[in-house]
């Protein structure tokens, strides 16, 4: 492939890339904004230490900045159905419920109601508040807990679901440092007929002792060889890697799959939201 066409599929990857943020985030996100497009979608995080009032407010200043938030709904930490719609709410009442993100969640036992985010999808809650749009999570290095095949049913019946309440839907990615796995799992999608737009996760540029205590924290893999193809090596973890060299095989790689929907990518800022926007300005102009 030459290399004008690496590039314009570079680009097409990188159109419309979204990013990651928690709860926590919002001046970085303000420091951020100078450098990102007007309608960058940013998802906003849903954990454990953090509450309502937290999210909602995230979620409200992405939008205040002109963003597009993304809040994520994590199914086993509901408590009851009580609190999803009341989150709901707060979040159509600051214009912040249009895109959400419906995700099973760390908790091996559920908090409340909700076991899987099928099941949360399931429920119907969603067109209630004004929700358009319904992201779902995909494994291209495989689910911890779920077996590949299995994992693959559960998306169609999500993406089933969401169709047949007449809302939009997408995929987002786990992220990693392999494309192999990523070519493979798209050639799965395709291969049961699923089109919907994926974006796939990449780790934004962090330190690489940090990038690989998330990976190990989210069982990703990162062994000698996938290590040398995203750009550094495992024997000297000294310095900062970016993900350019990942983007640009990566952009080769899925013009080669027969996965027929859209394909972007969408940012972990593990080493922090200005060090990621900065980077994608960067990576962009120089393509």
């Amino acid at each position: 492939m030459s290399p004008s066409s690496t590039d314009t599929s570079a680009q097409a990857l990188m159109h419309d890339f979204s990013l990651e943020m928690t709860g926590k985030d919002v001046d970085a996100v303000r420091e951020a904004a100078p450098l990102l497009p007007q309608g960058t979608r940013i998802n906003v995080t849903f954990l454990g230490n953090e509450d309502l009032d937290m999210r909602v407010t995230a979620a409200k200043a992405v939008k205040d900045l002109g963003f597009v938030p993304v809040p994520h709904i994590s199914a086993r930490r509901i408590e009851s159905e009580a609190e999803l719609k009341e989150f709901l709410q707060a979040l159509a009442d600051v214009d912040a419920a249009k895109h959400v993100f419906a995700v099973g969640g760390d908790p091996a036992e559920p908090m409340g109601p909700y076991g899987s985010a099928l099941e949360m999808i399931e429920s119907g809650v969603f067109p209630e508040f004004g929700v358009e749009e319904v992201s779902i999570a995909g494994y291209p290095e495989g689910h911890q807990h779920m077996a590949d095949d299995d994992f693959l049913r559960e998306t169609q019946h999500k993406l089933s679901a969401l169709t047949e309440q007449n809302l939009s839907s997408g995929i987002i990615t786990q992220f990693g440092f392999d494309i192999d796995p990523v070519a493979a799992w798209l050639n799965d999608l395709a291969a049961k007929d699923i089109t919907a737009p994926v974006r796939i996760g990449v780790p934004g540029p962090a330190g690489i002792r940090r990038l690989l205590k998330f990976a190990k924290r989210f069982g990703v893999g990162a062994s000698a060889g996938v290590a040398l193809k995203y750009g550094f090596s495992l024997t000297n973890l000294i310095g900062t890697a970016g993900p350019d060299k990942f983007l640009n095989e990566l952009a080769s790689t899925t013009q080669e799959t027969n996965f027929q929907g859209d394909v972007s990518v969408h940012f972990y800022t593990f080493g922090g939201i200005t060090n990621t926007a900065e980077w994608a300005k960067d990576f962009t102009e120089n393509l």
